[in-house]
């Protein structure tokens, strides 16, 4: 069944990215911390700082959706310095996200955005399309924490979508 309002793809988006995120974070929570934080010359260096602009990116993103002021001065700002800390945060920020396309509505999806960048370049864009990239961007980098799982010899989760839509009706 294709659902009819589009506003359900988005819903199903955010509980994908949350159920995703907890198979990550119970992996990563089973890495001694030399391993957690070893620079894997990936863009943010370490599973640690990959985690970390995950959310940062999330937040900087969920402020410009509800119009609330969110200061960062880099895209690599560390958020929390300890996996616990960071963990916490990032199931508070899912369950965010996952309210905040619950109460959108399909007219809401449609319209402008405007935000600035982090150089401050000004944009004007959909509400969907800044949707679709929050959660292609966190697909993107949770890839690349994956990946770095398995060169630490983790046993990788199963992150494919049609396994959660599987398994969550």
């Amino acid at each position: 069944m294709i659902p009819m309002d589009v506003k359900e793809l988005y819903i199903n988006f955010a509980r994908y990215n949350q159920w995703a995120n907890e198979r990550i974070y119970t992996v990563c929570q089973q890495l001694d911390s030399d391993s957690y934080y070893q620079d894997r010359r990936a863009f943010f260096g370490s599973i640690h700082g990959t985690l970390n602009h995950i959310l940062l990116a999330d937040r900087v993103w969920m402020s410009r959706f509800t119009g609330e002021a969110y200061e960062v001065t880099s895209l690599r700002d560390e958020l929390y310095p300890t996996f616990e800390l960071l963990k916490s945060a990032r199931q508070s920020e899912d369950t965010r996200i996952l309210a905040y396309v619950t109460d959108l509505t399909s007219e809401a999806l449609a319209l402008e955005l405007s935000y600035s960048n982090s150089t401050g370049q000004q944009y004007n864009q959909p509400l969907w399309q800044c949707l679709v990239h929050l959660f292609n961007h966190q697909t993107h980098h949770r890839g690349q924490v994956h990946q770095m799982l398995g060169e630490a010899d983790m046993k990788t989760p199963v992150l494919d979508l049609v396994v959660m839509l599987r398994d969550r009706p």
